[in-house]
């Protein structure tokens, strides 16, 4: 169980790694006004969209801009709290790793949706949204399985005392 229990650490971590890192310099160039990026920071998300087919990101829809509203203000600092929750082996990582998980699944269900149901969706596209339904599974297990040796071992330890 340790050794599943350190796998999903470090997906987890990954995942809000570059949650943490690509949201604020790349997603948030959809709601944030463009005065806030550098010009090479804006040439990439358009070379992104271009070289991609990401329609969304070349042309974001009303419901795209609501979903990174939210990512910006709740999921951003969800991520930063997870990352820094699991590298500090902190016991409400598990928490958060499960909001982290949840808030992402239902944000990429919306867009996965979305380039399906138009028609539009490519194979190099989909390779890109379907690893966060993955990512997002394995952060909703992890919160929902926290039952690593140490934080079993300190509970057991409190309820002797």
């Amino acid at each position: 169980m340790g050794v599943v229990s350190a796998v999903a650490d470090a997906v987890v971590v990954l995942f809000c790694l570059t949650i943490t890192l690509s949201f604020p310099l790349f997603g948030a160039q959809i709601v944030l006004p463009r005065n806030l990026y550098p010009a090479p920071l804006q040439d990439f998300k358009r070379w992104y969209a271009d070289e991609f087919g990401d329609y969304l990101l070349a042309q974001p829809p009303a419901f795209l801009r609501g979903l990174f509203w939210l990512e910006l203000t709740f999921l951003w600092p969800l991520a930063v709290a997870t990352l820094y929750g699991i590298l500090a082996r902190r016991r409400w990582a598990a928490t958060t790793s499960l909001m982290a998980g949840v808030s992402t699944l239902t944000s990429t269900s919306a867009i996965i949706g979305e380039i399906l149901g138009s028609g539009r969706a490519t194979p190099r596209l989909l390779q890109l949204y379907v690893p966060y339904i993955v990512f997002s599974v394995i952060a909703i297990l992890r919160g929902l399985c926290s039952c690593s040796p140490s934080l079993a071992s300190s509970a057991q330890k409190k309820k002797r005392v």
